[in-house]
């Protein structure tokens, strides 16, 4: 929501202020310059990055009209849930997981959290590292290793798609100026059919780098940063159930090992000890 808006304020001041300068919008308009620069920096990216990638940066640019999911109440139902998961162990024994790991999504426990569910790294990340509690014999310490290991993998292939929306707003300045340099040609081609032919090129060239200059800076760069935002917040929410899991491995009781993830989550999302304690009663 606050992405819209802010693309508004953007266009809304731009549009206000050239407008009160006495400018036309119509020399705005130059559709060769914008194909120039936006075709350049899709054929960039089509170079730069493979198909998967591509169709995460469209998912990514998506997701941040809605958000992140990753808030306090994701963070209250991922602790009622794990309470719920390291309880049933306790009463049953941990062989007794087996169902609820191997299929999740069929799980008695698990299924009732979709905002759990709907994170497939989460679930991922969760059901693996079960397995490997659920196998026995893997100290600690080693736990802690791997899931580390696998969460630095996550984290890298996540942030390759701002970082990658990051490259082709870094790009937009310099295709503007490619626009601005063929409009230039375009003019000196024409510089003997008057000054009104040779202004009107001239200010299409402008166009151009404006054009580009406006969407690094105004647009592609803050999404990017919007996106890297998302990731590091999905990325918190991964930690908060490592430190659970280890907490647990270690064999610490259920009430300790959620309070452990309680601790990880950042200030802004984390609740109270009281809104914990009172959501997992009410499970």
């Amino acid at each position: 929501m606050f992405v819209i808006v802010g693309a508004a304020v953007v266009l809304v001041s731009l549009i206000l202020g050239y407008v009160m300068s006495g400018g036309n919008l119509l020399v705005l308009l130059q559709i060769n310059e914008f194909i120039i620069i936006g075709g350049a920096a899709i054929g960039s990216m089509l170079i730069a990055n493979p198909m998967s990638t591509i169709k995460k940066i469209i998912a990514g640019a998506l997701g941040t009209l809605k958000g992140s999911k990753v808030n306090k109440q994701a963070y209250l139902d991922l602790m009622k849930m794990l309470y719920e998961i390291f309880m049933f162990s306790k009463r049953e024994g941990l062989i007794a997981l087996e169902p609820h790991i191997e299929v999740p999504e069929t799980s008695s426990i698990i299924s009732k959290y979709p905002s759990f569910l709907h994170n497939h790294h989460a679930v991922d990340f969760f059901c693996d590292t079960m397995k490997v509690v659920l196998s026995g014999g893997v100290p600690a310490q080693d736990l802690e290793e791997l899931m580390d290991m696998d969460l630095e993998v996550i984290h890298a292939e996540e942030l390759s798609i701002p970082a990658a929306v990051n490259t082709v707003a870094d790009a937009f300045p310099g295709l503007g100026i490619v626009a601005a340099v063929l409009g230039v040609v375009v003019t000196m081609g024409s510089i003997t059919a008057g000054a009104e032919a040779v202004g009107h090129h001239v200010a299409a060239a402008l166009v151009g780098t404006f054009v580009g200059v406006l969407l690094a800076y105004g647009f592609v760069g803050p999404i990017a940063r919007n996106m890297d935002n998302i990731v590091q917040l999905e990325s918190k929410y991964l930690q908060s159930i490592k430190a659970s899991l280890l907490s647990f491995a270690k064999g610490a009781p259920a009430a300790v090992a959620i309070e452990y993830a309680r601790r990880a989550i950042d200030p802004e999302n984390r609740p109270s000890f009281k809104e914990t304690e009172e959501a997992v009663k009410k499970g």
